[in-house]
């Protein structure tokens, strides 16, 4: 949760240095959003590629652990679209702020070029407000669900901040699923928000 909130901070100090119009010029002047997207997707890319275990894991891959990126992927859509029905933004903007799956870095700034600040703004907070609901909950959805339920709950953040809680209240045996479950939203993420974002 402290890597949510220092994420948090720095937008909030970004959005009131804007606000007071107190930002080097230069980061007004110039789209450089883009150039830290290319960033994040080579440090996404090398740190898929760098990952010793990977060919491991993907070896060792049964196909009903597919079934729970799937699950997610189903029902955030699902959850998205019916919120639509309830806010002033359309069923495509709120599915492109659900195929974030709490990956609030990489998803926001994607929705940010695409739809403008605003839906950034909301998409990350929505993934983050996802990410701190996992990581406060995985007990009592564990209890009450099972263990498939914090993991679907958690999204791309499986593999990272939301594994420690996992793993304590799922059972160490549920690591492996929740971080190959990461790693298939961590990819798809780029290619959903993109799809929606251009309906």
């Amino acid at each position: 949760m402290k890597g949510s909130l220092i994420i948090l901070l720095f937008f909030c100090a970004g959005a009131v240095l804007g606000r007071l119009d107190m930002a080097p010029r230069f980061l007004a002047e110039r789209d450089v959003t883009v150039c830290a997207l290319w960033a994040l997707m080579f440090l996404v890319g090398f740190s898929v590629g760098s990952n010793r275990r990977l060919g491991e894991l993907l070896r060792g891959l049964r196909p009903s652990v597919l079934l729970l990126p799937l699950a997610t992927t189903a029902g955030t859509f699902a959850g998205t679209a019916l919120a639509s029905l309830f806010l002033s933004y359309s069923t495509a903007e709120c599915l492109a702020v659900g195929a974030g799956f709490a990956y609030y870095s990489l998803s926001s700034v994607f929705i940010s070029q695409y739809k403008g600040a605003e839906l950034g703004t909301v998409a990350l907070v929505a993934n983050i407000a996802r990410e701190m609901f996992t990581l406060l909950f995985t007990p009592l959805l564990a209890r009450l669900l099972g263990p498939p339920a914090p993991i679907c709950c958690g999204g791309a953040t499986t593999m990272d901040t939301t594994l420690p809680v996992i793993a304590r209240y799922c059972g160490a045996h549920w690591i492996f699923a929740a971080i190959v479950h990461a790693m298939i939203l961590d990819i798809s993420v780029p290619f959903w928000v993109i799809f929606f974002c251009t309906r």
